[in-house]
């Protein structure tokens, strides 16, 4: 599949300047981020489970560094006591290593003791493809979503995983924060208003709306929009970085105002986005919700995350072709 983008307006001078500054993959903005902070506040702790490149961005902050080595659960219990003493640990690892491997810790130990430890995962969902169904991380949002407590954000570009990190570091309790492995397009030209638990419109519209998390879901969403507008058809693009709390109130709007929802997410068809989606409009009543994810079942298959979405059906065609189904204009 080709790479994604959208086309926005700005000068060129500013568009150079705004890719320099958010130039690479999210993970290292949101490092670059978590540095500045910590040059301001002592309390902050960088705890590493060896991922890489930590180590020498904090060479001159020891004392805020910690490499637990690869051991997750010990990384999500040594966290909860340094929250527990009074600091603000900000952990490291593989999604699928803090979903699974150490779920039991981000349970008991964090989630159970409304801890603030900010649990910063890179190769979500299916980013970390190339190495195979063992590194899937399809399953996290709905582990994580579960929890108790804790604060699930799901950043679709670089610069609202900038605005997350920071936004997380304040927030009260534990804090999932969903990152990609690769580089991926920008949807922000320019500095978005993100604040936890509501979502962001990207596109306006009163015939269906789509319901996006993620970088690639999101940017799907707005291209299947302007297929339908060419069509006659007007598409809400709402970005749900937010996966708990769910933005209920545009939800129950969506619900109320357009024919439909299309929910699409980078994530198993079951417990993520579109489970928490179709909790509300049900309990609340409304309007018919189609679930465009991974398959629920496992993806024996290696490949790039745009390949697998592909592989999944995660695509703006058959984003579009949902929401001409509910639009009532499917031929």
């Amino acid at each position: 599949m080709t790479e994604l983008t959208i086309a926005q307006e700005a000068t060129a001078d500013e568009e150079l300047a705004w890719e320099e500054r958010y130039a690479g993959p999210s993970r290292d903005i949101c490092r670059r981020a978590l540095l500045d902070l910590a040059r301001t506040d002592p309390r902050i702790m960088c705890v590493d489970s060896d991922v890489g490149g930590l180590e020498n961005l904090f060479a001159d902050l020891p004392e805020q560094y910690v490499n637990v080595g690869i051991a997750e659960a010990n990384l999500m219990g040594m966290a909860a006591g340094m929250a527990a003493a009074g600091l603000v640990p900000f952990v490291h690892t593989l999604s699928g290593f803090a979903a699974t491997r150490a779920c039991e810790q981000v349970k008991v130990d964090v989630a159970g003791n409304n801890l603030p430890v900010r649990i910063v995962v890179s190769h979500g969902g299916l980013s970390a493809g190339h190495y195979g169904p063992t590194h899937h991380a399809a399953d996290d949002l709905g582990i994580m979503r579960l929890m108790p407590n804790l604060t699930v954000l799901v950043p679709a570009d670089a610069v609202e995983a900038e605005q997350a990190l920071l936004a997380s570091a304040g927030h009260p309790g534990p804090v999932f924060l969903r990152l990609g492995r690769s580089r991926t397009p920008l949807v922000h030209r320019q500095p978005c208003d993100f604040r936890i638990g509501r979502a962001l419109t990207l596109a306006d519209g009163d015939d269906v709306t789509l319901v996006a998390t993620g970088p690639y879901p999101v940017l799907m969403a707005l291209r299947a929009a302007e297929a339908l507008a060419a069509e006659g058809i007007s598409a809400r693009v709402l970005n749900m970085h937010t996966i708990k709390p769910l933005d209920e109130e545009a939800v129950l709007r969506a619900a109320a105002e357009t024919r439909g929802i299309v929910t699409v997410e980078d994530h198993l068809v079951v417990g993520g986005l579109g489970g928490a989606v179709c909790e509300v409009v049900a309990a609340r009543g409304g309007c018919p919700v189609r679930r465009i994810g991974v398959p629920d079942r496992f993806t024996d298959r290696v490949g790039g995350e745009l390949d697998l979405l592909e592989h999944a059906g995660v695509t703006p065609e058959r984003i579009a072709d949902e929401a001409r189904l509910l639009a009532g204009t499917a031929s």
